[in-house]
């Protein structure tokens, strides 16, 4: 990598182009993965976006007036010092205030290269330039908060904010739950049915454990599996798919390590309380981001719960 100090006027003007044309792209793609759920976030990035192709445009002039056509090729991960970024299709699914935080920590980034390189240029019509350049980066937050203020009125922020709502629900809150509950009744049948088949405790823990771990192994590649996300809004799968199967092996796990205990009979009372607060927690979350009546949601979870608890029981027992 080089130095900063190394680099000629010529370089320097080169990699201020390929800074501002990478902060145009990520702006392009940060406008463009908003456009269909936060159009008003959206024509705020086109507009910061425009902001840097205007900077691109004033060091294309200037660089064709100094130095000609051909501009050498210097990017910032050939400068020891840039902080690298992640790309865009690294931050899925888009989130409004992780955008924001990257926004500023190029702003400055950027800011402060121009700082430096201005201090380091001799050419009087390069220093003005890198000067001014400074200082529009000084004022881009201004902007942008213009920006928001022009394109993000009351009604656009609580749409966005309800937007934003709605794809947690459908990314992260409908795909946890599903293998919350799946977890969390599905295994109790041969948990328990272990349990008090031979009543070991050992046993009881190696069934559990076992059920657990191969329903989140199944629920997981189900879900990543159900649909790619480009149509239903639910986005990526395979992040739909790892919250589904740690949830379901979460929920399973949760009554067996009680059996880790050698007592039977305080496992089996631990494992039972540990039962009714996931069904209690599954029925609260889909009264909460699920709306469903607290009355109905708890009438559903529970009764499926106890049902398939006893069914268990029975089969040990018999």
């Amino acid at each position: 990598m080089r130095d900063f100090n190394s680099l000629s006027e010529k370089e320097i003007l080169a990699l201020a182009i390929s800074l501002e044309e990478e902060d145009e792209r990520i702006y392009a793609d940060f406008a463009e993965g908003l456009r269909q759920n936060f159009p008003a976030s959206a024509a705020v990035f086109d507009g910061m976006r425009e902001e840097e192709s205007n900077h691109r445009r004033r060091l294309l002039e200037l660089y064709r007036q100094k130095f000609g056509e051909h501009i050498p090729l210097i990017r910032r991960q050939d400068v020891r010092g840039f902080v690298q970024r992640q790309p865009v299709w690294l931050i899925q699914p888009l989130n409004i205030q992780k955008i924001r935080n990257q926004v500023s920590a190029m702003e400055v980034e950027t800011r402060r290269f121009y700082e430096r390189a201005a201090a380091r240029a001799t050419d009087a019509g390069i220093r003005q330039l890198l000067d001014d350049l400074a200082q529009a980066e000084r004022t881009h937050s201004n902007r942008a908060e213009a920006l928001e203020r022009e394109k993000l009125g009351p009604g656009a922020r609580e749409e966005e904010a309800e937007s934003q709502r709605r794809l947690f629900v459908l990314q992260i809150v409908q795909p946890g739950l599903a293998g919350l509950m799946d977890g969390s009744v599905s295994t109790l049948a041969p948990i328990f049915a272990a349990a008090f088949a031979t009543m070991s405790t050992h046993d009881a823990f190696a069934v559990g454990l076992a059920a657990s771990v191969g329903a989140g192994i199944s629920m997981g590649f189900a879900e990543a599996l159900s649909d790619d996300g480009n149509l239903t809004g639910r986005g990526h799968p395979w992040l739909r798919g790892a919250v589904c199967g740690l949830m379901t092996t979460l929920g399973g796990i949760g009554h067996t390590l009680p059996f880790l205990i050698g007592r039977f009979d305080i496992a089996t009372t631990i494992a039972v309380i540990v039962v009714l607060l996931e069904l209690s927690t599954i029925s609260w979350v889909r009264h909460r981001y699920m709306d469903t009546p607290a009355l109905s949601a708890a009438v559903q979870v529970l009764l499926g719960g106890v049902l398939v608890f006893l069914a268990g029981v029975f089969i040990g027992k018999s």
